[in-house]
């Protein structure tokens, strides 16, 4: 499951891919240059399912329909982790990769990416959610390790996924990922 050689051998015949890792691991960016680089449709949980302008969350329920109905297509990217919604995006995923950074990345990235959009909207966000950072932000990525990586490990594996699953533990291996998958 680590990133080391045949770097490519998980996406050569995946249509469904996943991309999910902490916030702050760059997420958003590996997949639009993947979704460019293979031809897929790019989705983005944040902008697609999660959010309304001035950052009001979707109902549940609506959020797992359009989910549902993304995931019925044949060819896409899907960045985001969302672990409530794992159970109707990873059995229709062909391959997943976890951008499994170390913490202080993940801080790094959520803190250096606020500065670069503070009052602004990032492109993976609806119109209307400026950029902004809360202390509970930087709590569940200080936790995300600890919290939601085993739960992610144990869905991978009720999903058969562990094989198909590329674990990439640094931004230079995911830059590396993306410019052998182009």
């Amino acid at each position: 499951m680590n990133i080391t050689s045949g770097l490519k051998s998980p996406l050569i015949e995946a249509n469904r891919i996943l991309v999910i890792g902490c916030p702050g691991s760059g997420k958003s960016t590996l997949a639009k240059r993947l979704s460019r680089a293979l031809n897929l449709d790019l989705i983005s949980m944040d902008r697609d399912f999660y959010w309304l302008p001035g950052w009001r969350k979707r109902p549940r329920d609506e959020i797992d329909r359009l989910i549902a109905k993304a995931v019925a297509e044949e060819r896409w990217i899907m960045d985001g982790t969302g672990l409530s919604s794992f159970h109707l995006r990873l059995p229709r995923a062909d391959a997943v990769i976890w951008l499994r950074l170390p913490r202080y990345a993940c801080l790094y990235g959520a803190v250096s990416r606020t500065f670069r959009y503070f009052g602004r909207n990032r492109p993976e966000l609806p119109a209307g959610c400026p950029e902004r950072r809360s202390l509970d932000l930087l709590a569940y990525i200080w936790s995300f390790e600890r919290d939601a990586a085993p739960l992610i490990e144990a869905a991978l594996r009720d999903h058969e996924l562990v094989k198909s699953t590329v674990i990439i533990r640094s931004r230079k291996a995911a830059n590396r990922f993306a410019a052998l998958s182009a």
